[in-house]
């Protein structure tokens, strides 16, 4: 029997079989796309946390640092985007009169979780989409064996006389659909469960900013009054 490529297996299987490694590669092209976009924005992100907690940390006024971060924003500054909304609340509040340290706060406050929330689904985007290529990727494959293998012992029907040398390149073809339903599924569930650690432990750090953050104004709210 003359041995036969990858290329020719897949050439030579059915149309849902070639349907189905289709989806599977257009999938696995789109998770590598995303994988390479989470990574980049990710490091952006924790690069920018560090950089902005230097300069929040320094002793630098809040005022001017408030100034300086509406000036030159970072477009990954999650820390940067709640420190900004706090401020900018807490200065509104404060420049009322006769107004009161606990109202103040519990705006503040409201005012940073919305901007949480917001870095929340910056953190998160895409992943949905790995872990459903991750979790879906091996079922299309094997339905695409599955159905392969049963148009190979179909085809036996027809045969006075059957070989392993008859089945073997339908066999062979169907499989290959299992094998592309893990090259795709692979490095989503893995790119997924290294994302999915690195955003909630960045989201852990702004929700720490967050509360460092509340506490710090809430002395000076106080102390204002």
């Amino acid at each position: 029997m003359e041995s036969m490529s990858i290329w020719d297996l897949v050439l030579n299987a059915s149309l849902v079989v070639k349907s189905v490694m289709a989806m599977l590669m257009l999938a696995s092209f789109a998770s590598w796309i995303m994988i390479f976009q989470r990574f980049f924005f990710l490091g952006k992100a924790k690069r920018a946390l560090r950089q902005f907690e230097d300069r929040f940390w320094s002793g630098v006024d809040l005022g001017q640092l408030f100034r300086e971060v509406s000036e030159h924003p970072q477009s990954d500054g999650g820390a940067e985007e709640i420190f900004r909304a706090g401020i900018k609340e807490y200065t509104r509040l404060t420049t009322q009169k006769n107004y009161d340290p606990e109202a103040v706060m519990e705006g503040v406050e409201r005012s940073m979780r919305v901007a949480l929330a917001r870095e929340e689904e910056k953190l998160d985007a895409h992943l949905p989409f790995l872990a459903s290529v991750g979790s879906t990727s091996p079922y299309v494959g094997l339905f695409g064996t599955v159905w392969g293998i049963m148009n190979s012992f179909r085809g036996l029907a027809n045969m006075q006389q059957a070989t392993l040398s008859s089945v073997a390149p339908g066999i062979s073809e169907a499989l290959v659909a299992t094998a592309m339903g893990l090259f795709a599924a692979i490095p989503a569930v893995l790119a997924y469960n290294r994302f999915s650690a690195a955003s909630s432990n960045l989201l852990n750090n702004y929700e720490t900013f967050a509360e460092e953050f509340s506490s710090i104004l809430h002395r000076r709210v106080h102390a204002s009054k």
